[in-house]
């Protein structure tokens, strides 16, 4: 009888150790890491073909969509990913505008294949999830855009009811 028990719980052992082994070996294939453009600049290759979640200012001029392909690059710049550290620099407009018009910024070209974006426009708040290519370039395969000073003049008129 104590054969018989020590059995099952041998057996059970070996399915709860499997199952674990599942969750943590799925959970680890499927993470995204969530990056600014100088933390992916700083992996370098090291970060190649890793799902990623990147966030960046849209530089206007390097804006290029092709209809026919359906192929869309720009460039974004760096932003900093923490919102007290946004905040403390005069908040999201602000820090998108200081990211595109300062030619040092760390900046990273962006492909993206889908319909081009109404938002996409300078100073808009890229965040792409995707992987970084062998050739350097993120490769995007989901694309949200923010655009904070579309916005903020309408907010004042919604405060006071017109």
């Amino acid at each position: 009888m104590l054969a018989g028990r020590s059995k099952f719980f041998i057996g059970g052992l070996l399915v709860l150790a499997a199952v674990v082994y599942l969750i943590i070996t799925s959970t680890q294939a499927n993470a995204e890491y969530f990056m600014t453009v100088d933390e992916l600049h700083a992996e370098g290759q090291s970060a190649a073909g890793k799902s990623l979640r990147l966030s960046g200012a849209v530089v206007g001029e390097t804006i290029q969509y092709n209809p026919d392909t359906l192929t869309l690059t720009f460039e974004v710049a760096h932003v900093p990913g923490d919102n007290a550290e946004i905040e403390a620099q005069g908040g999201l407009a602000q820090v998108l505008h200081d990211a595109v018009v300062d030619p040092a910024r760390t900046r990273l070209t962006v492909s993206y294949t889908g319909a081009k974006p109404d938002l996409l426009q300078n100073e808009a708040q890229a965040i792409m999830t995707g992987h970084l290519g062998e050739d350097g370039i993120f490769y995007a395969d989901e694309l949200l855009l923010k655009c904070p000073t579309k916005y903020e003049e309408a907010v004042p008129e919604q405060v006071n009811g017109n």
